[in-house]
Formats: C-alpha cells, sequence, structure tokens
C-alpha cells in the first residue's frame, strides 16, 4: 500500500479493513486538511457503475455551459425510458410525467435514476463523454454502454462495463471541489463555477447513504456518488466536518462473492468495508 510516513497508523487501519475480505477493495484518499494520500491499487481498471454518473453530469453541464444544453429544457417521461433499468424511482411513475433537464440531473445522482440517467445521456453521445472524461485528466476512465445490459454475470469482463480508477474519481471530485474558489479549476471542467456550485451541490443532496457516511455521525454532509455492480459495490465523495471539506474517498470493491463464508450476502460486506474506510479516516486525520 502507498501512503505519505505522516499517515502509518491510518495507512496500517485501511490496510488491515481490506485485507480482511477476500475480495479485492481499490481507494484513493487524500486529507483535505494536509493534502497527504493514501492509496491501493489507485490506478488499476475495475467497474464503474454508477460512479460514472458524475461525470456524465460534468459532460452534461459542460454543454450547459456551451449552450448546447439548457437545465430548463422539459423531458416528458416516455414508457421506453422503464426498459432495462434497475434502479431509481421514475420506473414505477406513470409515463407522462414531464420534469426539466435539471430535475433529470438530480434524480440521476441523488437516486441513481437510470430512467433519468437515460433522460440525461439521450442529449449528450457516449463518445462525446468517454471524449470528455479523457479531456479533464480521466486517462483511466472509459464509458462503453449508456446503460448497462441487466443480464451481465458476476463474473464479466471489465470490457463489458464502463469502467475508472479510484484515482480518476477522487481527482474528479477534488476538481469539482477546487472549482467553488478557482476560475482555473472550473475551466480544466470545461464550465462555470456557478455551475461547479450546483454539481457539488447536487452531489450533496444525494440521499442513499450507505458505504462512505454509513459509519459516520449522522449529519455528516459527503457529497458522494455510489454504484452498485454485478462484481461490486463502490462510493466516492467528499466528506465534511465542522462545515469544511475534511477528505476525499474513492473506493471500489471487485471480485465480491455472492455469498460470504458465514452467510452474510457479499455486497452487504463490500458496503460494510467502504464504511469501514471512511470511518477510519474520520478518526485517524486530525480535524
Amino acid at each position: 500500500m502507498e501512503t505519505s510516513s505522516h499517515h502509518g497508523p491510518v495507512a496500517a487501519r485501511l490496510a488491515d479493513i481490506c485485507n480482511a475480505q477476500p475480495f479485492v477493495t481499490r481507494f484513493f484518499v487524500r486529507n483535505l486538511k494536509t493534502g497527504e494520500t493514501i492509496e491501493h491499487r489507485a490506478d488499476e481498471e475495475t467497474p464503474s457503475a454508477s460512479t460514472r454518473k458524475t461525470s456524465i453530469m460534468m459532460a452534461a453541464l459542460k454543454a450547459v455551459h456551451e449552450g448546447r444544453l439548457d437545465l430548463d429544457e422539459q423531458i416528458t417521461y416516455e414508457a421506453r425510458f422503464a426498459e432495462e433499468v434497475a434502479s431509481g424511482m421514475l420506473r414505477y411513475m406513470t409515463p407522462g410525467l414531464v420534469i426539466s433537464l435539471r430535475d433529470a440531473i438530480t434524480g440521476m445522482m441523488v437516486l441513481s435514476d437510470n430512467v433519468c440517467t437515460k433522460m440525461v445521456f439521450e442529449r449528450l453521445t457516449l463518445e462525446e463523454v468517454d471524449a470528455y472524461c479523457k479531456s479533464i485528466g480521466l486517462t483511466g476512465t472509459h464509458h462503453r454502454f449508456l446503460i448497462p445490459p441487466l443480464a451481465l454475470a458476476p463474473d464479466h469482463a471489465l470490457t463489458s462495463v464502463t469502467t475508472t480508477t479510484a484515482r480518476d474519481q477522487a481527482f474528479l471530485l477534488q476538481t469539482i471541489l477546487d472549482a467553488q474558489t478557482s476560475a482555473e479549476a472550473a475551466a480544466r471542467l470545461g464550465t462555470s463555477p456557478e455551475l461547479c456550485a450546483y454539481a457539488l451541490q447536487t452531489l450533496k443532496n444525494q440521499i442513499l447513504r450507505y458505504a462512505i457516511p454509513s459509519r459516520l455521525p449522522f449529519a455528516t454532509v459527503v457529497a458522494h456518488k455510489g454504484g452498485t455492480g454485478k462484481r461490486g459495490r463502490m462510493n466516492a465523495g467528499i466528506v465534511y466536518r465542522d462545515g469544511a471539506p475534511f477528505y476525499i474517498i474513492a473506493a471500489f470493491t471487485d471480485e465480491v462473492p455472492q455469498v460470504m463464508p458465514d452467510g452474510t450476502p457479499g455486497y452487504t460486506m463490500a458496503l460494510e468495508t467502504i464504511g469501514r474506510l471512511s470511518r477510519a479516516c474520520w478518526d485517524g486525520f486530525q480535524a
């Protein structure tokens, strides 16, 4: 495990948490108070699942900034949007509902709603989003599908899904955070400080509270996006403490068994492992 010497105890705790499980955990952590980082297999390609949606949101906001898309555009929910969708709420709603592109982005992010994801992604192209990631420095991120196929086997190949790296997702969150005060960071993302403020607030509005926030004090602010994959669970976010950004953590579990030896579902331990990694940072870094 690569680490800075100052974080010996934290790095050791993170290593213990990962080593206690039979599956792979890849992560990148940055202490935002000191800038120090701890990482483990952070450059390895890994299934992104819905953590990819942060980059879809930013690609859409670049198009908004350039005048190619309008956040106020009205989108009608059609029955076709619910086909092959296994997440979110709109798939259970009555077709004919009309929401704005802004609300579709919100649904995509805060409930990981894939009806909303389709609405957003239909206004972009796969090639555009993939090229956007490469252009801002996410060299290990590869968008391959609009919506991943439902029938994937648990041992599917990496080329069957969109993939990313822990470092890429941490870097994307860092750049969105930097853009709150840096016009240069906003320009790197191809958008405005105002739209980056909207992006950060949307990440903070996340409703799903497992993984990174699960072992933190109840009211802790976490700007994050999780993912549910056939091979594991993942989560990338910015954790706040006393009103200020405290640390960034991007953690991706992979090769998670369906059932653990003691009968616990594998996904339960995957989410718990990410929660424990986050708590170790919360306890180990100086507030």
